[in-house]
């Protein structure tokens, strides 16, 4: 059979497109992890590292769309093609991508505009090109007339699973095997291959229509012109995926630890929503869609309105997960049957950016200015409710709605006015009866909508734990509760220090890590470390290792974010600091910036910054632990406080120590249930020195036993894997 040149050409077009779609996607969303793990050594490991991020790539995101837009709307075919040529050469001037050499954050200044500028100067000029090439591209196949040319949405499925795809290839094979210097090494490498695609997809436009082709069926009005109504609900349907998927990532990082592995899990789902929901297959039907759907609007519902307040569990955490997909799949499925014709797709896609942008905008801008808690995640999910298939029908919706949230809340406020302690087999009665009135709702949006509001703002105010104060910083939010027999100050779910209630308005004996026989306080209250030696501790909590400091010692704390050294000294919680440590300096910014600044010599120096939830990684590398050395008197110690749920330091700073020649010991520290009771907690503990006879003169406190260093690799500023590190 004899193939015709128009046949080989209707091969060949959607081929090369597609290839260079899926690398330029690819390339687009690896570079996101990729960067952002540059910048840890220079920002910490807060979640609000990667929401500030999510935010300038969904921002550049709308830059670069608007860039196609004009491009199309605007200029000739081929010169189209010259532009974005241009554009593509003119990024080569910043690859490799690096951190620019002079940048240092200073924490006098906003924290997350820092953040945003780094990004700009690091990545944006590659990430502004790379935006911009999926929605040229499909437009340019619009006029290459290849297959399906009419509606060439379908690039944009192989674009998110290009996108997926390398989401997935950066935490599970790039970030494990290779150095960041090498895995920008080969992005530059690959981005160079890309120009070959764009060139080539370019020289396939034809200058005229020569195929009559049938129009897709779109919901653009008769007469070509895209309305106000059309263009709010793509900026809704965009927005709530968005907003939704940055809330899912920061409650799972706030529990779990903030590393790129985190972040991608959200928005690879988040990407493949975008696969599902854009392909032309008529799978997963809405009606089951939404079913399942309310399924777990009902649990989220529960967990927002106050069941979330203690460790993220294995239910909560897929409820939340799974939540979060369904709501991308059913937003998505929605903008993909609200898509426009071909000569609108530009336009369809700046007005998607921007939508996705103002969910990172309201995560990460607005919700920390307005709010002192995290509550954008209840307030997206009240949005969520009107996702639910139907519209306004009836005039009672809004008072139907308030009297099914009230009946909901019945079995708890029951448990409330009898006086009962464990309220949580009454929330799963109260999820119950949300079923059976929810389902009865499931087409009265307004009325699932009034109902769940109720539910979330009485929950908030009765079920959620309550705060004698609360503040909310670019690096996390902080509450004071009084828990039992302890005043604590909580991160999330993870506490920074507590004292004890007896010990208010008096001088405090320190708890939980810092108990008098923990292995910090035998450290701290070696006799070698007697007399007039200095001490500098990165990680403030509550100051609780300052009423252990003795007579002559100079003291340093170090800490990256104001809000704490405040609630430390000055919001009259806690004595540990206004009794005890009054005159201890505390430097405020990344320790290890600092540090790297400093003419200091410590005889001890602690790394106490990593059993919060938050992993600054840079700090556990070996051009930290120069760093440190260099700050250390000949004699002196560097602690390691590793408590830590989900990873096991141990193995890691035995590699460092081992490769700087270095002796080292650990101590895993568990409390007889009589000192629990005191207030102690299991911790461990891992130091190192040059001098062995002065760790002699120390260890002799505890029960310490000698470190030796296994096979792995040591962790550097290229190369760390924080996978290897999960217990």
């Amino acid at each position: 059979m004899i193939i015709t040149l128009e046949e080989r050409r209707d091969y060949l077009v959607p081929t090369i497109f597609t290839l260079t779609i899926f690398t330029s996607a690819s390339l687009l969303f690896f570079v996101q992890p990729m960067f952002a793990k540059m910048v840890l050594p220079f920002l910490g490991g807060s979640s609000a590292v990667w929401t500030t991020a999510m935010l300038f790539f969904q921002s550049t995101l709308i830059l670069g769309y608007l860039y196609a837009h004009l491009s199309v709307r605007y200029l000739p075919q081929r010169m189209q093609v010259l532009v974005h040529m241009s554009v593509w050469a003119l990024a080569l001037v910043f690859l490799p991508i690096a951190v620019p050499q002079d940048w240092s954050y200073d924490p006098s200044h906003s924290a997350a505009w820092q953040t945003l500028l780094l990004f700009a100067v690091g990545v944006g000029m590659p990430f502004a090109a790379l935006s911009a090439t999926a929605p040229l591209l499909q437009a340019w196949y619009a006029r290459a007339e290849g297959p399906s040319a009419n509606d060439p949405y379908f690039l944009y499925g192989a674009s998110n699973l290009g996108s997926l795809l390398s989401l997935l290839a950066f935490p599970f094979v790039a970030e494990p095997s290779f150095g960041v210097e090498a895995i920008g090494s080969g992005w530059a490498g690959l981005y160079c291959v890309l120009g070959i695609g764009l060139l080539s997809s370019g020289l396939l436009m034809r200058p005229v229509p020569t195929k009559n082709t049938k129009p897709v069926a779109t919901t653009t009005s008769t007469n070509g012109i895209v309305s106000g109504r059309q263009i709010a609900l793509w900026l809704f349907l965009a927005f709530l995926p968005s907003s939704l998927m940055l809330s899912t990532t920061s409650t799972i990082a706030t529990d779990v630890g903030s590393f790129p592995l985190v972040w991608v899990i959200p928005l690879a789902l988040y990407l493949l929503s975008f696969v599902v929901s854009f392909s032309a297959a008529k799978w997963p039907s809405g009606q089951s869609l939404e079913k399942l759907f309310l399924v777990f609007l009902i649990y989220a519902l529960f967990l927002f309105a106050g069941g979330l307040t203690g460790k993220l569990g294995w239910l909560p955490f897929v409820v939340l997960i799974a939540f979060f997909f369904l709501t991308a799949v059913l937003s998505h499925r929605r903008l993909y049957m609200a898509r426009p014709a071909e000569q609108h797709l530009t336009t369809y896609y700046v007005t998607m950016s921007i939508g996705g942008a103002l969910g990172g905008l309201f995560n990460s801008i607005i919700a920390p200015t307005l709010f002192n808690d995290v509550y954008e995640g209840p307030i997206t999910l009240l949005a969520c409710a009107f996702l639910l298939q139907g519209a306004y029908k009836h005039r009672r919706d809004l008072p139907d709605g308030l009297v099914t949230g009230l009946v909901c809340a019945a079995p708890v406020g029951l448990a409330l006015w009898l006086g009962v302690g464990n309220l949580r087999p009454f929330a799963m009665a109260s999820c119950l009866v949300f079923f059976a009135c929810f389902w009865r709702l499931r087409n009265r949006p307004l009325a699932v909508f009034s109902a769940a509001s109720l539910i979330i703002l009485g929950g908030q105010m009765v079920l959620a734990p309550k705060a004698i104060l609360k503040e909310r910083s670019f690096f996390g939010t902080y509450a004071v509760r009084d828990q039992q027999d302890m005043r604590v100050l909580a991160h999330g779910t993870t506490f920074h220090g507590a004292e004890k209630l007896t010990d208010i308005g008096h001088l405090p004996d320190p708890v939980t890590y810092y108990y008098s026989s923990g292995p910090l306080a035998q450290l701290v209250n070696a006799p070698a470390l007697d007399g007039h030696h200095s001490v500098g501790i990165v990680g403030l909590g509550v100051g609780a290792l300052s009423c252990l400091r003795k007579t002559g010692q100079d003291w340093h704390y170090y800490e990256i974010d104001p809000v704490v050294d405040d609630i430390a000294r000055h919001s009259g919680l806690f004595d540990y600091m206004p009794k005890c440590g009054s005159d201890i300096p505390t430097h405020v910014g990344d320790a290890r910036l600092i540090l790297s600044g400093q003419d200091l010599k410590f005889d001890l120096l602690m790394i106490d910054a990593y059993s919060s939830d938050a992993i600054p990684i840079h700090l556990m590398t070996t051009e930290a632990v120069k760093i440190y050395l260099d700050r250390l008197a000949n004699d002196g110690i560097i602690v390691f406080h590793i408590s830590n749920r989900f990873f096991d330091f141990e193995p890691v700073l035995a590699r460092i120590a081992h490769d700087l020649d270095l002796r080292s010991f650990y101590q895993n520290y568990s409390p007889s249930p009589e000192k629990v009771a005191l207030g102690a907690a299991a911790s461990q503990v891992f130091v190192m020195a040059r001098n062995q006879s002065r760790l002699d003169d120390v260890l002799a406190t505890g029960a310490w036993e000698a470190v030796q260093a296994d096979t792995g690799a040591a962790w550097t500023d290229d190369y760390s894997n924080l996978l290897s590190a999960l217990r």
